[in-house]
């Protein structure tokens, strides 16, 4: 069994041997897949793999919902599953248990079925199996299903780090029937973390010192990418969360889900991170938010916070101004801090 990766220069080749230049990288998955009942037909996609004997890691309600019918699809074509039962924490205890069990069931590829933390445990998990790894992510809530690395936290749900791998997921699937059937507040949650996307990018883009988490600089196709992701949420964002709201899924709902996973995924990862995700790193270390909100609710708030640190007042009104309208939180009281000063 492999452990854990740790990229170095993998990515970027050292600066000086390139006379202290650095060069830009972009990663993506290979097959991004999304649509109303593509649940159903994941046996057509993962035929193109060469597999024959899945993992199959998801929540144990996940197995009776949207990881039962992956299995049944995998049966239509002859291909056999083992299961993993996801106990809700991407924690070392965790990814090492399935890790072992999955390794010894010789499987040659692991599907990851659930939220943000059951696709990251999948990835690691994938790596450290050395198979491929399939990303069916049932929520629209964060941007973690295309990226090549996961966020780690301890047994009590604190983040203590991140884990990155050589590759991104071999497939991303997305059914978007099911995430219309989950609670808006999950969607609604993916736009505060989308919405970072291009609020940090164009924060890298402008300082010659950053670096992305691949160890490079910030390429403009992630910046475009993150661009375009905040044009939809502000054109898109409130007809979509009135959508999923009543589990209609519209041309609105579409494309937010394709900007909080595509769009916002890989813009992230190639166009770089700044003061809003580290404002929600610092979030799970207080007890109160970690157990009551979400990773993209948190990030709202950074964006937020971002903001007025740049003195871009005009435009953290108007990021300000769109969370309220959707339901994400933009003050400290609403993040459950009452005897704090609120930010205006």
């Amino acid at each position: 069994m492999r452990e854990a990766f740790i990229p170095g220069n993998v990515y970027a080749l050292n600066d000086n041997g390139l006379d202290g230049a650095s060069p830009r990288i972009m990663i993506a998955p290979p097959k991004y897949i999304q649509g109303e009942g593509v649940l159903d037909q994941i046996h057509h996609y993962l035929s193109l793999l060469g597999c024959r004997r899945f993992g199959v890691l998801a929540s144990s309600r996940g197995h009776n919902a949207e990881a039962g019918r992956v299995i049944e699809s995998i049966a239509k074509s002859g291909g056999e599953s083992v299961l993993a039962v996801f106990e809700g924490e991407c924690s070392v205890a965790e990814v090492e248990k399935h890790s072992r069990a999955l390794l010894d069931a010789s499987i040659d590829c692991l599907i990851a079925v659930g939220g943000g933390k059951s696709v990251d445990a999948g990835k690691c998990v994938a790596y450290r199996v050395g198979v491929p790894v399939v990303i069916v992510p049932t929520l629209a809530s964060n941007d973690a299903p295309c990226s090549a690395l996961s966020v780690m936290y301890s047994d009590e749900g604190v983040m203590n780090g991140v884990e990155f791998f050589p590759e991104n997921p071999v497939f991303v699937v997305v059914d978007t029937s099911v995430v219309a059937a989950a609670s808006a507040r999950y969607l609604v949650s993916g736009m505060g973390d989308a919405m970072a996307t291009w609020y940090e990018a164009r924060v890298c883009a402008a300082n010659p010192k950053a670096r992305t988490v691949l160890g490079t600089r910030p390429t403009l196709a992630a910046g475009a990418l993150g661009e375009l992701c905040a044009k939809i949420l502000y054109e898109h964002g409130e007809q979509a969360s009135l959508d999923v709201t009543s589990g209609t899924v519209s041309g609105a709902l579409e494309d937010v889900v394709e900007a909080n996973t595509l769009l916002s995924g890989v813009g992230f990862e190639s166009g770089g991170l700044a003061g809003a995700h580290g404002y929600a790193q610092g979030f799970t270390n207080v007890g109160q938010v970690e157990a009551n909100f979400l990773h993209g609710e948190m990030v709202a708030m950074g964006v937020v916070a971002q903001l007025m640190m740049e003195g871009d007042v005009t435009e953290a009104r108007r990021v300000a101004e769109f969370f309220a309208r959707v339901g994400l939180p933009i003050t400290l009281e609403q993040m459950a801090w009452p005897e704090m000063t609120t930010m205006g």
